[in-house]
């Protein structure tokens, strides 16, 4: 478990961050119990690891005119690696693919996607999607609500595997 490796107080660390990337090194050594100085250097070790990839502002998509939200289910022609990988660098060039992600099953990747309005999606998956290369299907479900958007994962349930194990 790679999460294992991390002593109590690099979890704690990403614990905190996670929850809010903005407060000061200062604020975040108290709330860990340590001074400042090796908190920092903590937290560029996690960084430099990996453990930290980025650190970003949880804009409201709606309130910014992206009223459209639509998972795409999308299957391909053939599963071969270059054409997966192929595939998955078209969807980074795509602005209004927010998400992808390749499934194990029926469906090769499903796509998260946003849009100012229907009509902007639709254009998108006539003139983009459903024509890029290798693409023999899409399934498209429109978001009705979301009940939970919640990044990153669960450290309570982290912490107590940890507990377990260790």
């Amino acid at each position: 478990m790679a999460g294992h490796k991390l002593d109590e107080i690099d979890r704690k660390i990403l614990s905190e961050l996670q929850a809010d990337g903005r407060m000061t090194n200062v604020e975040l050594a108290s709330r860990v119990g340590i001074s400042a100085p090796p908190c920092l250097r903590r937290v560029r070790t996690l960084e430099e690891a990996g453990y930290i990839r980025g650190y970003h502002a949880d804009v409201n998509p709606r309130e910014l005119g992206f009223e459209v939200h639509v998972f795409a289910m999308v299957g391909l022609n053939s599963q071969a690696e270059v054409d997966l990988s192929a595939f998955e660098k078209r969807c980074r060039e795509w602005p209004l693919v927010r998400e992808c992600h390749m499934l194990n099953g029926e469906i090769d990747f499903i796509l998260k996607c946003v849009a100012p309005d229907l009509s902007t999606f639709q254009r998108f998956l006539t003139e983009e999607l459903t024509a890029a290369a290798n693409v023999a299907s899409v399934k498209t479900s429109l978001v009705i609500r979301c009940a939970k958007d919640e990044p990153g994962v669960p450290f309570d349930v982290l912490e107590a595997r940890v507990a377990r194990l260790g």
